[in-house]
């Protein structure tokens, strides 16, 4: 039975995120989060200035971010992810906005389902994405440490495989604008979370992890989802000592009651508190049950791969989130 169902679940994902029946269920997810928000977003805009750096999430569906970019010096503007197009064209219209180009970090629709309309929108607009991760409509195809330049905006691919097989993120360079470097990282890594392993074992998605990792501490993370609550709550019951993963809860909640978003975190917060990143520590080995006297051997990456999959699952069977 559990072999069916994989099965069906392999044919099923195959449909969503290769044919036009996933753009139908896409549409359809979006119809659904409109009337159940009242025609209003789950969170309210936020506008992130750093200098002459400014980036505005643009809440999307029932917990989608896409990006707005921009360098206010030479007035250039990138989005990130727009799932949704009209949200997007919405505000680049209200602040006078002709984009350049649009980043994609994987092909799941509700972060390139609005590619189509953005290009009818804005004819001629550069459209980036990974093609081994089949996007749809991308006009640029993008490559591992490839840079990618839009007026005084500095962006790094990083190809981080797992969640889908072309997954990347972009390192947008911040000292140009006296800010941290910033990582919109899409689905690889939430506030106190990391996306499920959809197209990529644990081995894989835990390389995609430590590259993340490798990036300054100060790094901001960007996030393609709004799931700082429900991720803390878990760590929260896994991690039952994790003082720094408590008050972090409290200040998300705060945030979410005034449906404030809660992005950015900082790659140094998040070393702190997120499980999926601390698969070597022995406060989240012993978590799970998996060190049994007072002995502790730091992992091998082996280990941690199969340490990475059991955070996954537990979070899984606590509250599913992608």
């Amino acid at each position: 039975m559990a072999k069916a169902g994989s099965c069906l679940f392999q044919i099923g994902y195959f449909l969503y995120t290769r044919t036009r029946i996933g753009y139908y269920y896409h549409r359809r997810d979006i119809a659904k989060a409109q009337e159940k928000l009242g025609g209003g977003s789950h969170s309210e805009l936020t506008l992130f200035s750093f200098g002459d750096l400014q980036i505005l999430p643009i809440p999307m569906m029932m917990d989608n971010y896409a990006y707005l970019v921009t360098d206010t010096t030479s007035n250039t503007s990138v989005v990130v992810d727009p799932g949704h197009a009209e949200p997007v064209q919405l505000q680049l219209s209200e602040r006078n906005i002709m984009p350049e180009a649009i980043l994609i970090t994987h092909k799941h629709w509700d972060h390139s389902g609005g590619n189509t309309d953005m290009q009818q929108h804005y004819p001629g607009i550069k459209i980036y994405g990974n093609v081994v991760d089949h996007v749809q409509n991308i006009t640029n195809a993008v490559t591992d440490a490839e840079v990618l330049k839009f007026g005084g905006l500095k962006f790094q691919v990083m190809m981080t495989p797992g969640h889908t097989i072309g997954h990347v993120v972009y390192v947008l360079e911040g000292g140009s604008f006296g800010a941290p470097d910033c990582v919109f990282s899409g689905d690889l890594l939430f506030l106190s979370g990391c996306g499920r392993m959809f197209e990529g074992s644990s081995t894989v998605m835990l390389k995609s992890l430590d590259r993340i990792c490798s990036l300054p501490d100060s790094c901001l993370i960007w996030p393609g989802h709004e799931y700082a609550k429900e991720n803390l709550e878990f760590t929260c019951h896994l991690d039952t000592g994790n003082s720094t993963a408590k008050e972090k809860l409290e200040w998300v909640k705060s945030q979410r009651e005034k449906k404030l978003c809660t992005c950015p975190s900082t790659l140094l917060e998040e070393k702190q508190y997120n499980p999926f990143i601390r698969t070597a520590e022995e406060s989240i080995v012993r978590a799970l049950g998996l060190v049994s006297d007072d002995s502790f051997k730091e992992p091998s990456d082996q280990q941690r791969a199969c340490i990475l999959e059991e955070i996954r699952e537990r979070k899984d069977q606590f509250k599913y989130k992608l």
